[in-house]
């Protein structure tokens, strides 16, 4: 971990807890001066160098706001966060110890031409989720009532961020969108959070063999995910539940195309608290197959908190990975995926 990048695709930061009044994130994005010291000991104690933000853009306007408010607050407070912006900034921001941020989005909502790509790119967006859940003018999500694929609009879309270099990522997309995304991007694609359907058949948000197979052939990667109803069709879910994921993939396409997104915060929430969209809501949420441990959390004990790498890591030690795969996996492929994209 200290020697390594340290990589999440999919960290929201810190999510909304509504019994603060306002919720702490609010406040750092709007107030000059109300991140402390302590709470950015708790992002840099994470020996974390670089994580990937999650904001589900609702359209062009609130994308905007987004990238906003966060360049805003890594101007800010410049001594302990950086922007990443190419890959030469990952081993900037280990070097300084601060933490790399990139701003990404898990839809493309605000995409409303193919030369807005082009304006968030420089923006500084890197990475954007063709779909979330459901439809958009791209493609089909997973749970949406039909699968239609990628559309001649989501062509254009991923044909203009494979000209500037903007990672296409298709975590949340439905079975014929995920490889008509592959088969369209020139440059390597990537699952930034997704783990494999092969070890729990009923999850229609886990990516096939198939389409592991298709990404790896691009040249992606695919972060593991620890929500555990994204690990196990029912609990029991641990930490080697986790792994057998690793273990999967790696078998499968090789250990070079494995990555970490975690889909946590950094403190290790995995949804707003007390308030927000609520998930549950959605349409066809049972593709989810929804389950907790008996405490009600959705997380997994040993990957719950800000160290968890160091959990992860252990779990990979005890797996027999070695240190140089051990370190790919921790962020050295998402580094070089990651350059490989965004070469102009």
């Amino acid at each position: 971990m200290e020697e390594s990048i340290v990589v999440d695709l999919l960290n929201q930061f810190r999510f909304q807890d509504f019994a603060e009044k306002p919720p702490r994130i609010e406040r750092w994005l709007k107030e000059p001066g109300s991140l402390s010291a302590a709470d950015a000991d708790i992002y840099r104690g994470s020996q974390m160098t670089a994580v990937a933000l999650g904001h589900s853009p609702t359209d062009y306007e609130d994308g905007i706001r987004f990238f906003a408010d966060w360049n805003g607050l890594l101007a800010g407070y410049s001594d302990w966060f950086t922007r990443i912006d190419d890959a030469t900034d990952f081993a900037r921001a280990k070097a300084a110890k601060k933490l790399g941020i990139m701003i990404t989005f898990q839809n493309s909502e605000h995409f409303r031409r193919p030369d807005d790509v082009n304006t968030f790119w420089g923006l500084g967006q890197r990475i954007s989720q063709l779909t979330y859940n459901m439809n958009n003018g791209i493609g089909s999500g997973f749970l949406e009532q039909r699968d239609g694929g990628l559309s001649m609009f989501g062509l254009s879309i991923v044909e203009r961020m494979n000209q500037v270099g903007m990672a296409v990522d298709l975590s949340h997309c439905a079975d014929q969108t995920t490889m008509d995304g592959i088969a369209a991007s020139k440059r390597p694609v990537v699952f930034t959070h997704a783990n494999c359907r092969a070890l729990a058949p009923s999850l229609t948000r886990l990516k096939t063999d198939e389409a592991i197979r298709a990404m790896a052939k691009t040249g992606g990667i695919m972060g593991v995910a620890f929500i555990r109803f994204m690990v196990r069709e029912q609990e029991p879910v641990t930490i080697d539940h986790v792994l057998d994921h690793v273990d999967h993939a790696a078998k499968l396409v090789g250990v070079e195309h494995l990555a970490v997104g975690s889909d946590l915060d950094m403190v290790g929430n995995p949804n707003p608290i007390g308030g927000g969209m609520d998930p549950k809501k959605q349409p066809n949420f049972d593709r989810y197959h929804f389950h907790t441990d008996s405490a009600g959390k959705l997380t997994i004990a040993g990957l719950d908190h800000p160290k968890r790498m160091f959990d992860l890591t252990e779990g990979l030690i005890r797996r027999r990975y070695n240190d140089a795969d051990i370190s790919a996996i921790l962020g050295r492929n998402a580094v070089r995926v990651l350059t490989q994209i965004w070469k102009a």
